[in-house]
């Protein structure tokens, strides 16, 4: 599920609609714990929202741009612009309601 895209590409992916990112890194014990709960929201989100999950490691260019200090870190775009983010772990309800509030 991770991806490995240029900015040009990103910026391509979360251009419309809604998109859940998840900035994380394979040596991130709270980000190896979020992979179930992203799994779940990718299947349940399929249709209304992109989920993208980003190992920061691979896409310096893209977490440095958005400021991504903690991990993991969580950002809903709406066409592009950042509605909401989270850092450290969160609830799947927690995430689920950002991404049907944007």
């Amino acid at each position: 599920m991770a991806e490995v895209m240029t900015m040009d590409e990103f910026q391509s992916a979360i251009a419309d609609g809604v998109t859940l990112v998840d900035f994380w890194a394979t040596w991130c014990g709270p980000c190896k714990m979020m992979l179930p709960i992203m799994e779940e929201l990718k299947a349940e989100l399929e249709g209304s929202a992109k989920v993208l999950k980003f190992d920061v490691d691979e896409n310096q260019e893209i977490s440095s741009a958005y400021g991504v200090r903690t991990l993991p870190a969580f950002f809903v775009f709406k066409d592009g612009d950042v509605v909401a983010q989270f850092s450290g772990p969160q609830s799947k309800e927690t995430l689920a309601d950002a991404v049907r509030n944007a």
